[in-house]
């Protein structure tokens, strides 16, 4: 096997995993570093496909200030062991089975496809250019600018709500 491949198999490794112990583990903080090892993971599917600059972006976006945004929601939240709802067996474990299933589909279909070649269209245009990048994501004529503005006002009003739902009641 190339190295590539190596590679690609040991970041899906990491990803499925992390995604897994992300969910299934019990500490929210151990929850959410495990997320950014997932988050680390799939930025480096974007290197081998030597997109340097979503990369970059991803790492930046979702490792940093998304990740600071759910622990600061952890923290605020103030989650206890008394609060926490627990699931019955069966519901663990078919969540486990499932999960099992659906991976084992996931490696199937990844080693019966062919990789694509073919005849593509080049029209010369280097996407890695932060230039480029941006005249194609916020012209108004490719309609991405609106995306862009709702997903920034659906951040804030997230950071907003995670902060009055950690407000204390002030008692009379």
């Amino acid at each position: 096997m190339h190295t590539i491949t190596l590679l690609f198999i040991l970041l899906s490794a990491v990803t499925v995993a992390t995604a897994f112990l992300t969910i299934f583990s019990k500490n929210p903080i151990h929850s959410a570093i495990y997320l950014v090892i997932c988050f680390f993971s799939v930025g480096g599917h974007y290197l081998l496909m030597n997109s340097q600059f979503l990369f970059i972006v991803h790492i930046i976006v979702y490792a940093g200030a998304i990740m600071i945004l759910f622990l600061f929601t952890i923290m605020l939240m103030n989650l206890n062991k008394e609060d926490e709802v627990h699931k019955p067996r069966l519901q663990r474990w078919s969540a486990v089975l499932f999960f099992f299933l659906l991976c084992a589909v996931m490696m199937l279909i990844f080693f019966q496809s062919k990789p694509i070649v073919g005849d593509y269209d080049d029209l010369g245009t280097d996407y890695q250019s932060i230039k480029v990048l941006g005249k194609v994501l916020l012209d108004s004529e490719n309609g991405f600018m609106v995306p862009f503005e709702f997903a920034s006002v659906l951040l804030l009003v997230a950071m907003i709500g995670a902060v009055l739902l950690s407000k204390k009641e002030k008692s009379s």
